[in-house]
């Protein structure tokens, strides 16, 4: 989760590379060449792969931020969550929960997943959505991990997955910004995820996940019901709930916050 976290959301390292994958490393022209060919056979217009891609550079940034990232906890689960659920922030839960309550309680009616997990989720990765969604350019962060031979072929399918977030119409290019492994929106899904459990809850006919609160809560809980959860049912660790939660974070600490914040959220 980069800065908000050790584990990159919904647990994108799951991701399949294409069989055919473009060769990483070498010349970064050359590489865009190959990718290009490949996004094209996958079904992505000539139009989106040249708007996208044409002029592409690398860059440094990125890889180097990359780097520097580490996907484990180095705190206890009382440190962290002191750090990330505070009174103003589960003050700012609360709201929420009063503001969105007819489109939480259609959520749930359709999802069965209870509206305080989604808030926290919300609240703990953006802020709801009023936080950093990241400033970085989609395309060129994941054409850049891509081309990185370290995990090109998991990054290759991240950027497959956001061009075809272009040619879908859900989100035009200008607005494909993001975090620092191309995580996109206010509850933060990469690509694959977003293609994958992206849901048009707003009835405008695409999946708006920087600007839809409809969407983005919609889609978050397909994600979690898409893997098991289930309303009614218990989220503390051990529970089948839980382990649904995996999907989105597969760190147990980052899973307890959620579910501690959804608690305080509705007084437990």
């Amino acid at each position: 989760m980069l800065k908000r976290g050790p584990a990159v959301v919904v647990a994108a390292f799951l991701v399949t590379g294409s069989a055919h994958a473009a060769r990483c490393g070498g010349d970064f022209h050359t590489f865009i060449t190959s990718f290009s060919s490949e996004a094209q056979a996958a079904g992505v217009s000539p139009a989106v792969i040249s708007e996208a891609l044409a002029g592409l550079t690398q860059d440094p940034a990125t890889l180097a931020f990359d780097r520097r990232q580490r996907y484990t906890f180095n705190k206890s689960f009382e440190q962290y969550v002191a750090t990330r659920v505070g009174p103003g922030r589960i003050n700012g839960g609360r709201a929420m929960l009063q503001r969105h309550a007819a489109l939480l309680a259609r959520i749930e009616q359709r999802f069965g997943v209870p509206r305080q997990i989604l808030v926290a989720i919300w609240g703990l990765e953006t802020d709801f959505g009023r936080g950093d969604m990241g400033k970085l350019p989609v395309i060129r962060t994941l054409a850049t991990l891509a081309h990185d031979c370290r995990r090109s072929e998991l990054f290759q399918a991240e950027l497959l997955a956001a061009l075809k977030i272009v040619q879908r119409g859900d989100l035009p290019l200008r607005d494909l910004i993001g975090a620092g492994a191309g995580e996109i929106g206010q509850t933060q899904f990469l690509p694959s995820s977003y293609i994958k459990y992206g849901v048009d809850f707003d009835g405008d006919g695409r999946v708006d996940l920087r600007h839809s609160v409809p969407d983005v809560l919609a889609s978050t809980a397909n994600l979690l019901h898409t893997n098991g959860f289930e309303m009614g049912g218990g989220y503390g660790e051990g529970s089948a709930n839980f382990d649904a939660m995996r999907e989105w974070n597969h760190a147990v600490i980052y899973r307890k916050t959620i579910g501690y914040f959804a608690d305080q959220l509705v007084g437990r």
